[in-house]
């Protein structure tokens, strides 16, 4: 039997490594492809009002979950509910999620994406 392959990685809030994102910046834990997952990602997303002065959409292209490390999102679910997440707060989104964003204060999110 063979042994499974074995993946560890591991961060710390740094923004040395800080990279740019599609919106804000990024700090990469665990990049798409890591580990033979090609579909699993996570890091910390870092985004200022000023990047997003206004709500914006988004189509939820994996399966994402999200925390709130500091700030305020508010993102607003098309047919469903809409979460007000500030320190501590917490969601999950499926893939294919129909989203409206609003970047309320400078925020850090720790985000998996699978």
């Amino acid at each position: 039997m063979s042994e499974p392959l074995q993946f560890t990685t591991s961060s710390v809030l740094d923004p040395a490594k800080n990279e740019p994102f599609e919106l804000g910046r990024v700090q990469w834990v665990r990049r798409f492809g890591e580990g033979e997952r090609p579909t699993l990602a996570c890091g910390y997303w870092h985004v200022h009002p000023d990047e997003a002065p206004e709500p914006f959409d988004l189509l939820i292209h994996a399966d994402e979950t999200i925390s709130i490390i500091d700030g305020h999102l508010r993102i607003e679910v098309e047919g469903g509910d809409t979460y007000d997440l500030t320190s501590g707060g917490a969601a999950s989104f499926n893939k294919g999620s129909r989203t409206r964003w609003s970047v309320l204060a400078p925020t850090v999110e720790f985000f998996v994406y699978s």
